[in-house]
């Protein structure tokens, strides 16, 4: 019986890929439209991953998470809430979901650096997604003017 990695940690993943991809959306609605279309891409590019985490979830008779996590809705919300303040909002977000990307590529490394090698496998597939958005996020935070 091959092993896998736990339902846990698999859930923990598409929690927190979940939560940013609704912090990318709610960033989306409150961006410039140039802006707001890379924000929009990356939140496509997240609804994929997690949907791929969840189907591989499904076939290992794993029940998977369909909700983010109450700390990313509390996230959310507080980085709504202090972006009304920011006089760069643009920047600001691109700060913040820079960093919640740049959390969730390390959690997803971590997680195969401990996985077994079915399952860093299935992780390894995600990891170009991931960078993907890592590169769009990290080259807009670098031309971003504090």
């Amino acid at each position: 019986m091959p092993r896998h990695l736990p339902v846990s940690t698999c859930n923990a993943l598409i929690r927190h890929s979940i939560d940013l991809r609704r912090l990318y959306r709610h960033a989306a609605t409150a961006c410039e439209p140039g802006l707001r279309m890379v924000l929009n891409d990356n939140a496509h590019t997240l609804d994929l991953l997690i949907a791929d985490l969840q189907a591989q979830l499904r076939d290992r008779g794993g029940e998977p998470c369909e909700d983010g996590s109450w700390r990313g809705t509390v996230h959310r919300h507080l980085a709504g809430w202090l972006m009304r303040t920011a006089t760069r909002r643009d920047n600001a977000w691109i700060r913040v979901l820079a960093h919640g990307e740049s959390a969730l590529l390390h959690r997803f490394e971590q997680a195969i650096a401990t996985a077994p090698a079915g399952s860093a496998l299935v992780l390894r597939r995600q990891l170009p997604r991931l960078r993907g958005i890592h590169l769009d996020m990290h080259s807009l935070a670098g031309t971003a003017r504090y």
